[in-house]
């Protein structure tokens, strides 16, 4: 049997723990021995990494000082004085993508590791190289008021700018490009397939697709030239600007918001809140299609308190229309040690939800679980009923109930 790299990591992380063995994590690629935080090289991943380095395309989003028109104020709060001059590296280069902000000098990359700083220049290393590909019901992602029962061409790379303990799909997020082997997909050949398989979705999932912006931006324009359209499922720590410019060409957008307090997010994520609230509200000022997920994690952020909050900032910030999924923790990754959330729990955040005045309240990742279904707000009855990942009975016609003839917040068709 052969052992891919991506199932080496997996079996290395989960065995490691119990072999207690250097043996083992001498044997794992650079991938596995960073997640398990073990040292050494990996001279395959390191080839690698200089072959991918080398022709990977220039970047966007980012400033350096050897770039004409640079503002320090990018990079720098305060001024430079005679006490305390600052010398610049003008190789040194900084990101703007995402709320890190990293400063890279030449050879090292962002926290991402999908974007180096290769001699001055931020190259980004996963453009045009997904790492995985699959069509998948629009529901998986999950989007329940976005063309409900249809498909998704959905694709991801590697990479993230979050270390969320609880990722379910970590193989791809804590991995670097080097350590998958890919080949190189133009975006143009990329929409094409998407084309040909006569899916009506190309969905950016399973890792951060803000790490592959300039690929996203590029297939999303491709897409569109042949009819397609584009959803992003995202953390939304991406930064004003490329936001803007993804909310140009994007269809439909899902965050993740993970939980309700920066304390959260700092020990589980290793990120912040704040940065994702912005991109929600404006999201939602650029009238993209927006749902909301948040993942309920027992003994982390299952608290009535947290989940009222969470509630209550949609409700006033975002208004009664936008989907809010509470999904089901299932255990994976660093958090094995904990049980999968209670669905009395995921039963009492979608009534407080719904208490606060949110019309499209769902528990995800639970089979058959009437909070699957949509409800139209005006007559309560079943609009939309799913079996797990699938559409079984649909009753909105041109965006409005059948029974009532409400008008229910999506699109359709």
């Amino acid at each position: 049997m052969t052992l891919s790299r991506r199932d080496l990591i997996a079996t290395c992380s989960r065995l490691l723990p119990l072999a207690g063995g250097a043996a083992l994590a001498a044997a794992a690629p650079a991938s596995a021995r960073r997640l398990m935080g073990v040292a050494g090289a990996d001279p395959f991943a390191a080839s690698r990494f200089q072959e991918i380095a080398g022709s990977a395309p220039r970047a966007r989003f980012w400033t350096s000082t050897a770039i004409d028109a640079s503002a320090c104020q990018a990079c720098h709060t305060g001024r430079p004085t005679a006490a305390a001059p600052h010398v610049h590296d003008p190789k040194t280069v900084k990101c703007l993508l995402c709320a890190h902000g990293c400063v890279i000098r030449t050879g090292e990359r962002g926290r991402c590791r999908a974007r180096a700083n290769v001699d001055g220049q931020l190259r980004s290393l996963v453009y045009g190289r997904p790492a995985a590909v699959h069509v998948d019901p629009i529901e998986k992602k999950p989007f329940y008021h976005f063309l409900p029962g249809k498909e998704a061409y959905s694709f991801g790379t590697t990479g993230c700018p979050f270390r969320c303990k609880f990722c379910q799909n970590w193989e791809l997020s804590q991995s670097s490009p080097e350590d998958l082997e890919t080949r190189l997909v133009p975006a143009a050949e990329l929409a094409g397939e998407a084309a040909s398989r006569e899916v009506p979705v190309i969905a950016f999932t399973y890792n951060e697709p803000t790490v592959f912006a300039e690929y996203l931006l590029d297939v999303a324009r491709e897409a569109k030239a042949r009819g397609l359209r584009t959803a992003l499922v995202s953390c939304g720590f991406m930064n004003e600007a490329p936001l803007d410019e993804m909310c140009g060409v994007l269809d439909a957008i899902k965050i993740d918001l993970k939980g309700f307090s920066e304390p959260f997010y700092r020990s589980v994520s290793d990120a912040s809140l704040r940065p994702v609230l912005r991109s929600i509200r404006q999201i939602r000022r650029r009238r993209v299609h927006l749902e909301i997920v948040n993942l309920v994690v027992p003994t982390l952020n299952d608290a009535e308190q947290a989940l009222g909050a969470l509630a209550d900032w949609v409700a006033g910030e975002l208004g009664p229309d936008v989907p809010l999924h509470f999904t089901r923790f299932h255990p994976d990754y660093q958090l094995r040690n904990l049980p999968p959330t209670p669905i009395g729990t995921l039963e009492k955040a979608r009534q407080l939800a719904m208490g606060r005045g949110l019309r499209y309240v769902y528990t995800g990742n639970v089979a058959d679980h009437p909070g699957n279904h949509t409800y139209c707000p005006g007559c309560r009855k079943v609009v939309v009923r799913r079996s797990g990942f699938f559409v079984t009975a649909m009753h909105v016609t041109a965006g409005r109930c059948a029974f009532c003839r409400r008008a229910i917040a999506g699109v359709w068709t």
